[in-house]
């Protein structure tokens, strides 16, 4: 494979959101590329006029581009591209009647036809096909209209679509790089429409002239276009063009074995983004998706994935999308960032959260990073972290309930607060704030649990947090002398 200019693409349609079968499709392409030292291309499939839309194409490459995706040749937005084989958006290439040219060739050598037949007319040829149990495909009518047939239909106002007339004997069958050898009896298969009565190209007459005019090697999708590769493999054929290589990558289902869809939870990539995810975890775990290398490795470092992946790692079953699992790998991911890198990334989400970072006398990305152990999602942080930041901080009613309405309580923290307020600021660190709790603790024969617990809740609202010595210094202690005395206000 070295000795060829592998070529691939990732051509998707602008209807939505990238979302995470379309992601795997195109990160699978985009390593392939990276092994071989190939390109890779970024096609716009926008034949759906109805449904097609300028902010999915502009989502799409921000997503693509968030993942680290960066393509070779391609549309860079609506407007802008590079690399010499283009437009690479197809509604510009319809514009320029490539579709056509090739169309009215197909029509003009016998291996496709108009087809003038209406709605009403298809629907009943599929009712009986239905009645009389056979698949309900096409049934060829339009096949062999004389000229005066097309002429009379053209005067009804018919506006005819083109289709490709489909050979009625024998096998189509391919080397799937996958699956293995794959075959369909020709019979079975149906004279799929090339040109809509639009006048728009299909998805597989347009996907097979581009992908030839666009000279790619290997075409790597989804197991979902199985189904269309002996129909556009017959399309190279009656073209005279070598067909290129095809895998086709395993379903992907959810954690019920159903098809991945919205009702798992977050199915684009961009609603991941916003939950906190960070694009290396999204990359790593969307590669684990029906495939993984021999030792079965989870974890990759920048550049592992580029130079381990293999088509021959891929699997032919389907692939899990497991939440449980991918949160676990974005914390791990999390606690491999520096304390600036973690800072950079917990800005969006403090400031979407109404943190005013500013609100502290000590550096704030020390406050973000000290309870780097516990974030799984970057949306994690202003919840674990936004007490610092704060003025007035909200009590957690289960903690005041369990731990501040105790006997004793009130007692504790009016003695604890003259130990603080002994202490002088410059001095307000860590270490000399244990040793005054412990020994404060001692010496009022005190158990540990029944002081710290109460300082824990009347300076933080809650029971669990930061280590808790440590936390009071970042908070100084002008801060957690008046949290203390709020908390005394209504303790009993």
């Amino acid at each position: 494979m070295e000795n060829k200019k592998i070529r691939v693409r990732f051509a998707p349609s602008p209807t939505g959101h990238l979302h995470i079968g379309g992601a795997r499709t195109a990160l699978f392409n985009y390593l392939f590329a990276k092994k071989y030292n190939g390109t890779f291309i970024l096609r716009i499939e926008d034949t759906d006029e109805l449904r097609s839309t300028k902010e999915s194409m502009q989502s799409i490459f921000e997503s693509m581009k968030w993942l680290g995706l960066t393509w070779d040749e391609g549309a860079m937005d609506e407007e802008k591209e590079i690399g010499n084989f283009g437009p690479y958006i197809q509604s510009k290439r319809e514009e320029l009647g490539i579709y056509k040219k090739y169309a009215d060739y197909l029509v003009k050598n016998g291996f496709a036809y108009y087809c003038y037949c209406t709605p009403e007319e298809l629907d009943e040829m599929r009712k009986k096909a239905q009645l009389e149990k056979r698949p309900p495909k096409y049934d060829g009518r339009c096949r062999r209209l004389s000229e005066e047939q097309r002429k009379d239909y053209e005067k009804e106002g018919r506006r005819p679509v083109i289709r490709f007339k489909m050979p009625d004997m024998g096998i189509t069958s391919w080397n799937d790089l996958i699956h293995g050898e794959l075959k369909f009896e020709n019979n079975l298969l149906y004279d799929f429409i090339m040109i809509k009565a639009s006048g728009y190209p299909t998805y597989n007459f347009a996907c097979v002239i581009d992908d030839h005019l666009m000279e790619m090697t290997h075409i790597i999708r989804g197991d979902d276009h199985i189904s269309n590769t002996p129909l556009q493999i017959n399309l190279y054929n009656a073209l005279g063009w070598q067909a290129p290589e095809f895998a086709h990558l395993s379903m992907i289902l959810g954690p019920d074995g159903s098809r991945l869809s919205k009702r798992h939870g977050a199915t684009s990539v961009g609603e991941y983004r916003k939950a906190g995810y960070l694009p290396i975890t999204m990359k790593n775990y969307l590669a684990l998706l029906g495939w993984s290398t021999k030792d079965s490795q989870q974890i990759f470092e920048k550049g592992e994935l580029e130079e381990k992946f293999s088509l021959e790692g891929c699997q032919k079953n389907p692939a899990i999308f497991d939440p449980v699992k991918l949160s676990w790998m974005n914390g791990e991911y999390i606690r491999k960032l520096t304390k600036e890198e973690l800072y950079e990334l917990a800005i969006p989400f403090m400031k979407e959260s109404n943190i005013d970072l500013s609100k502290t006398k000590v550096n704030p990305k020390d406050i973000v990073f000290i309870e780097r152990e516990k974030y799984k999602l970057l949306s994690d942080i202003p919840r674990l972290v936004g007490f610092f930041f704060k003025d007035d901080i909200d009590y957690d009613p289960e903690s005041v309930e369990k731990v501040l309405k105790k006997e004793k309580v009130k007692d504790i923290l009016s003695q604890i607060k003259d130990v603080y307020l002994s202490i002088p600021e410059k001095n307000f660190k860590e270490k000399i704030i244990e040793e005054n709790t412990r020994k404060f603790s001692k010496e009022r024969g005190y158990k540990n649990s029944q002081v710290f617990h109460p300082v824990r809740v009347a300076v933080s609202g809650r029971a669990e947090g930061p280590t808790l010595f440590k936390m009071m210094e970042y908070l100084t202690k002008d801060t957690v002398i008046k949290r203390i005395e709020k908390a005394l206000t209504f303790v009993s």
